[in-house]
């Protein structure tokens, strides 16, 4: 067999697996987008592919539920989380990158063990902590979970990134009289856009899709999310609502989708950048 021979079925083996992967991964999205429009309610009568569409699931949420005010609930602590989480990743990575101080490597390590732990299992702390504060269904509160849950690891791979940088840039500002302030904003951060973009947006997306965390914290009506929302819409009542529901999870993945497409090429470079000089 040739060379050219082998390196075509190569190829043709290569795109057929790629289109394989694609069929797999579309496929649940377009039976959500296709039965968001069928014209029933329950799973049993949704077709893949409806002899009608309807668009009344969509105008059901947001007349007959409280879609929009998860909605906003969810953007709250989604857009609050990204600000706080960045700004506590990036500062505590550009303190253990550049600073010499006691505890560093005990610090270092501390972090790099909390991330073998899931993040359930400190659930009754969490809570109890959260009720000795009075920050039990209270939005803040699962913003601060969520932002302290970020830093571990983060603060590893924003931490690797930094330690890519050349001093030699932070030695020339020194001689010029500016201080580490200086220094962190007008330096550090403009050549490290690429990773802050792939940590905000993370930071954003942990929030938007969460469940756990914020049904343990999040009891009343007013104060629920997107996910406790919609989960509740189906639990219980055997599917009679699944096609409101996947109007629903249609209009969740709207935010992600569309900062996805904005900020694409960034988060590639920061996910490459923190791989390669971690």
């Amino acid at each position: 067999m040739s060379a050219s021979l082998k390196n075509k079925m190569g190829s043709a083996i290569t795109y057929l697996i790629l289109v394989m992967t694609t069929i797999v991964v579309l496929y649940p999205v377009f039976w959500v987008v296709t039965g968001s429009m069928n014209p029933g309610d329950s799973l049993f009568s949704t077709k893949l592919i409806p002899k009608s569409l309807s668009f009344k699931h969509y105008v059901y949420l947001f007349q007959e539920t409280d879609y929009l005010l998860w909605y906003k609930n969810t953007l709250k602590i989604a857009f609050w989380n990204m600000i706080f989480s960045t700004f506590l990743v990036v500062t505590a990575a550009y303190a253990f990158s550049r600073f010499r101080f006691p505890g560093r490597k005990q610090g270092l390590m501390g972090m790099l063990i909390l991330q073998m732990f899931p993040g359930f299992m400190g659930m009754i702390a969490i809570y109890i902590l959260l009720l000795q504060l009075n920050l039990l269904d209270n939005h803040w509160g699962l913003i601060l979970v969520y932002a302290g849950g970020s830093i571990p690891f983060g603060a590893w791979l924003v931490k690797g990134y930094f330690d890519g940088l050349p001093r030699s840039l932070e030695e020339a500002a020194k001689i010029d009289g500016a201080n580490h302030i200086q220094i962190f904003y007008k330096i550090m951060m403009p050549l490290s856009r690429p990773m802050l973009v792939f940590i905000a947006v993370n930071n954003f997306i942990g929030p938007w899709m969460d469940f756990i965390f914020a049904r343990l914290v999040l009891r009343s009506q007013e104060n629920k999310t997107l996910a406790i929302g919609l989960f509740e819409m189906v639990t219980g009542r055997t599917n009679t609502e699944f096609t409101t529901f996947a109007a629903g999870a249609v209009l969740v993945a709207i935010p992600i989708t569309i900062l996805f497409f904005l900020f694409q090429n960034q988060m590639v470079e920061g996910l490459k950048a923190g791989a390669n000089k971690g």
